[in-house]
């Protein structure tokens, strides 16, 4: 039994250091998403963190904010999805799907 345990510690540190090595890479990974057909382009990171938000001139036009604002609000929701989808992808091969709470 307390071989088992060992194993399980030993296994648990190794996953450790694995999320550990995920989480510092997934600060570097830079995703970029858009709206508006390309009018409307978002980059973010691994932490859902914005990095950058490019707004074709075409589309800003005084009279008609809301549309733009739609455009702004569609693209960095759709962003921070796609950057959640790859941490729980990511996650997923180095926990074997097991989700742990308050990993991410």
């Amino acid at each position: 039994m307390a071989k088992n345990m060992n194993n399980m510690l030993k296994q648990a540190q190794q996953m450790q250091v694995k999320l550990a090595a995920l989480q510092k890479e997934l600060e570097t990974r830079e995703m970029e998403t858009s709206s508006g057909g390309g009018m409307i382009k978002i980059k973010v990171n691994g932490k859902q963190e914005l990095l950058a938000i490019n707004i074709n001139p075409e589309c800003i036009d005084p009279k008609d904010s809301e549309m733009l604002e739609e455009l702004v609000l569609t693209a960095v929701n759709q962003a921070i999805k796609e950057s959640q989808d790859m941490v729980q992808s990511a996650m997923d091969k180095v926990t074997g799907g097991i989700n742990i709470p308050g990993l991410f």
